[in-house]
């Protein structure tokens, strides 16, 4: 059994449950720099997890690593495309990622600075800065899985990333990420 699933949450049995188990396996393993990722990351459908020391956002702790113990799961997320998603959006898109508006959200000191499109985005330098300091801080790890909704949904309800907002029972939501993405979110408006 992984390290990350409690006695009392055991997954039921099932190819669904059996594809959660494997991708749960190949999300613990060992995280990535972004460097490595970007090189790595597959063009197939599947979940991911990022990761990073509990240093960087210590009043939302996550599962441990099973690999590397001293790394907190913070976000996963699932994708058709695994590299379009981390490298186009993840990487680069305020706009289409929310992970990228989370973490511009709690980076407070950060002074992140945003303007309106069709809705809240970086500015370009701060975009720039934003994937700048997730190299810095950031691991990914991955796993494909042809059906990734499902397998995310297993995962997240599980594990309780304490980025992820959706999909968590509520008693498991972090107001401090909630009230970070309502900041993000309210720093613009149309005909800013």
């Amino acid at each position: 059994m992984s390290a990350m699933t409690t006695p009392e949450v055991r997954p039921a049995d099932g190819p669904a449950a059996r594809r959660a188990e494997e991708a749960l396996r190949l999300l613990s393993g060992v995280p990535v720099t972004l460097d490595v990722a970007v090189k790595r990351v597959s063009r197939g459908g599947g979940v991911y997890a990022w990761w990073a020391a509990p240093s960087i956002f210590p009043g939302l702790p996550g599962p441990p690593n099973e690999q590397v113990p001293s790394l907190r799961m913070l976000y996963l997320g699932r994708a058709s495309s695994l590299r379009g998603r981390i490298l186009r959006n993840h990487l680069r898109r305020s706009g289409s990622s929310t992970l990228r508006r989370t973490l511009a959200g709690l980076l407070v000191s950060e002074n992140y600075r945003t303007t309106w499109t069709d809705r809240v985005v970086l500015i370009p330098e701060d975009e720039t800065r934003l994937t700048a300091w997730m190299h810095a801080n950031l691991r990914l790890t991955w796993a494909q899985d042809v059906e990734p909704a499902s397998v995310e949904a297993t995962l997240v309800q599980r594990l309780h990333p304490p980025l992820n907002v959706s999909g968590v029972d509520p008693e498991h939501v972090q107001a401090a990420v909630v009230a970070a993405k309502n900041a993000y979110n309210a720093s613009a408006h149309p005909g800013s």
